[in-house]
């Protein structure tokens, strides 16, 4: 039975006494962590929440002492946010520097079962909606900052399956950083043997601004912004003021081979540089923009090895910024393929060990935002083996975001590691537009060597 993908799930019911802290198992050290300048930007002041679903339950009890061990050597995740306060200023809590209190207080656990079956959430897995929120235990917290910087949800199923909902704190942890935590968690409780984890390394030092070369400020990256005018026309503001829907949309390697190929000039180019371009040049068309008007586009780049001295591995704190290419509008509607990958290599190109410093250096100053203004950010989830994750029963059947927002995912496709799964969401009106933009490259005969058989695995 085909079913729609905002069907609205039924409500868990929590096990007595929800939720429990999980504090680490032994003495773990006692002091106030750094944050980076990248760590504590407002653009990350989030959790990043990740749903899996697996065929099987692990044991509640493994997972509660597993947790309990890994965040011996994972501690700060079991400590709180803190503002530092600084004498001199006057700011709320969420304009302040944040620093984190490793106090071992715990994360917040909770236990559920719903009565759905786990074949059931996999046919609406591809398009989150809003009552996936109940699978992650709402905290009571009055800020952003009192929310403890992990949590997780258990949720049993009808079949004997088992959702698992996690919130990890983005100022603590980029994708590689969760990912880091997530299967250190995991080999816990399998010892896999294959497995070579890295030491976690905390410190947020390596990121602290250098002294500049120059006593002039540092430059404005394109990223950013330190207009907070209300006045004028703000894409972002229009988008977060209409009716969402997700569009899920599935490219194989197949798909991203054939998009490559409408380069004109051919291009050396990744898949992500492609897809990117491909997908920020549908999203304008969709939205039918006024033509002199400039987008952008932010994605992140992984700067663990663009940094001189390289990060140690192991590090599992922000180790990323935010690329930028800008256009018009007219001219990225009106140019072909390759010019708009073009400007996603140059963005790339730029981001330099003196650049990084650069933006380290600039979010000193606490005006300095995240130009989401007229801007489509991309977050590549598929590389970082999230999909791996495996606690003893099994490889999930899915994983994803538990919400979907304006901002875009890359995500990985169970079963194919080459294929990735677009996810964003746009007022409803255009959606249409906007999947039939990402997918007009498909009804050309060069397609037709893979047969119909790889369009037909195109999701929507």
């Amino acid at each position: 039975m085909e079913r729609s993908w905002n069907e609205e799930l039924p409500d868990c019911r929590y096990e007595q006494k929800q939720p429990s802290l999980i504090k680490p198992n032994s003495p773990t050290p006692n002091h106030i962590l750094y944050l980076s300048n990248i760590d504590d930007q407002k653009f990350l002041r989030f959790s990043i929440k990740y749903i899996y679903l697996f065929q099987n339950c692990v044991a509640v009890d493994l997972l509660k002492s597993s947790l309990s061990k890994v965040l011996v050597d994972y501690y700060p995740l079991a400590g709180r946010l803190k503002p530092l306060h600084l004498a001199h200023e006057e700011h709320d809590d969420d304009d302040e520097k944040l620093q984190v209190e490793c106090n071992g207080e715990g994360a917040v656990f909770a236990e559920a079962y719903m009565d759905i079956t786990a074949q059931h959430f996999l046919q609406l897995s591809h398009k989150p909606n809003k009552s996936w929120r109940k699978l992650l235990f709402r905290v009571d917290a009055r800020t952003f900052v009192e929310t403890p910087p992990l949590v997780v949800q258990v949720t049993k199923l009808r079949c004997g399956g088992m959702i698992m909902c996690t919130a990890i704190n983005h100022c603590l942890c980029d994708g590689i950083g969760t990912s880091q935590f997530l299967h250190a968690w995991s080999h816990l409780i399998t010892k896999a043997i294959d497995s070579h984890l890295p030491t976690p390394f905390h410190s947020r030092h390596l990121f602290k601004p250098r002294s500049p070369s120059s006593h002039l400020p540092p430059l404005l990256h394109p990223a950013f912004t330190k207009n907070h005018s209300n006045t004028g026309f703000s894409l972002n503001r229009y988008l977060q003021s209409q009716l969402l829907v997700p569009a899920s949309l599935t490219y194989t390697t197949s798909h991203t081979l054939h998009l490559k190929s409408l380069c004109e000039p051919s291009i050396k180019c990744t898949t992500f540089e492609v897809l990117a371009s491909h997908t920020w040049r549908s999203w304008v068309k969709s939205l039918d923009l006024a033509p002199s008007l400039e987008v952008k586009l932010l994605f992140s780049m992984n700067i663990r090895n663009k940094v001189k001295p390289e990060i140690p591995k192991g590090y599992y704190g922000n180790g990323f910024v935010l690329a930028c290419a800008k256009s018009t509008v007219q001219e990225l509607v009106d140019s072909n393929l390759y010019y708009v990958v073009k400007l996603v290599q140059e963005a790339k190109s730029t981001l330099t060990d003196d650049c990084v410093n650069g933006i380290v250096e600039l979010l000193e100053d606490k005006i300095v935002t995240t130009d989401l203004s007229a801007s489509l950010i991309i977050s590549q989830w598929s590389k970082l083996g999230l999909e791996d994750l495996n606690f003893g029963q099994g490889k999930p059947l899915h994983m994803g975001p538990l919400t979907s927002d304006i901002y875009c995912l890359f995500l990985p496709v169970i079963g194919d590691p080459n294929a990735i799964r677009v996810l964003v969401s746009l007022p409803k009106s255009v959606v249409s537009k906007f999947e039939y933009y990402m997918n007009d490259f498909l009804n050309t005969n060069s397609l037709e060597a893979n047969g119909d058989h790889e369009k037909g695995n195109l999701l929507l």
